[in-house]
């Protein structure tokens, strides 16, 4: 694997060692309602979900929880190759950090388009392995939307509707929300795919073949906000939002919301890059 870009920002106040994991796991954790992995939760999932173990696991619940934190140590801090890696040797445990790592590094830090989609099409799978053996973890179902998301806005959209993606998000993100009605995340993705439905094909077809609204789509923008009021990406997407939406007639809400994110404080590196995101386009 070639070596990954760095985070080209400080991260030291994103550097969450022992204990301070724990401490600030609500917070980090608000929007996508990832359990912490501690080795209760290991046992317990291995309890039910067997296959989610890693090949050579040896039963040591505590060890392989402990690779987990780390691996979202380093998703964190912003160390998204490493935590990637580390969450591969933790089998499907360790699906959400490995698929928010590679989403977000292609994102923001991975200029080249084919290693972009690459990266995108990585975390499906591996999205596509978690939701056979975890069905009832809503994150194996919100990354799979969550990736083929960005893969879709990466080819356009009108090709990723061509190719039925837009269905397979949309079956995605219900599912997830079904399984975590609070997950705010999957409200903002939810909001962007009634958004960009309606932005491509207009409201009727929208509605008719896809089953998307502005009404829908203003419902799950508030929720998310709701959920989730210090999220940068909660106020961007929305902005984003209205803008396919509405176009320049609510410009001055679309410049406000990124002007709000713009000023939260980001609790990790991951809000960092969404808020100098939001900078660049308010220039």
């Amino acid at each position: 694997m070639s070596k990954w870009n760095q985070f080209p920002h400080d991260s030291t106040a994103f550097s969450y060692e022992d204990e301070a994991l724990l401490e600030s796991w609500p917070d980090l954790h608000r929007g996508d309602r990832v359990e912490f992995p501690d080795a209760d939760w290991v046992q317990q999932t291995l309890e039910t979900c067997p296959d989610a173990a890693p090949a050579n696991y040896n039963g040591d619940s505590a060890s392989l929880a402990a690779t987990i934190q780390d691996a979202w140590r380093c998703f964190h801090r912003g160390d998204y190759q490493q935590s990637t890696d580390l969450a591969d040797q933790c089998g499907h445990l360790a699906h959400a950090v490995a698929n928010k790592a590679a989403g977000i590094y292609a994102t923001y830090l991975q200029p080249g388009e084919a290693e972009q989609q690459a990266l995108y099409l990585t975390a499906v799978q591996r999205a596509e392995a978690a939701i056979s053996i975890l069905p009832e973890d809503p994150n194996s179902h919100y990354f799979h939307a969550f990736n083929l998301g960005r893969y879709s806005q990466s080819i356009s959209i009108a090709k990723a509707l061509a190719q039925g993606i837009g269905g397979k998000i949309q079956a995605s993100l219900a599912q997830a929300l079904e399984l975590e009605p609070d997950h705010a995340e999957a409200h903002t993705a939810m909001g962007m795919y009634h958004a960009e439905i309606i932005s491509k094909v207009g409201k009727l077809i929208g509605k008719m073949t896809y089953g998307a609204s502005k009404e829908n789509a203003l419902w799950h923008f508030d929720r998310a906000l709701e959920l989730t009021p210090g999220s940068p990406i909660a106020h961007i997407e929305y902005g984003n939002g209205l803008y396919l939406l509405f176009d320049d007639d609510r410009l001055d809400e679309v410049t406000d919301l990124y002007v709000k994110a713009t000023e939260l404080q980001p609790a990790d590196a991951m809000e960092k890059l969404d808020i100098e995101a939001a900078l660049a386009e308010l220039e």
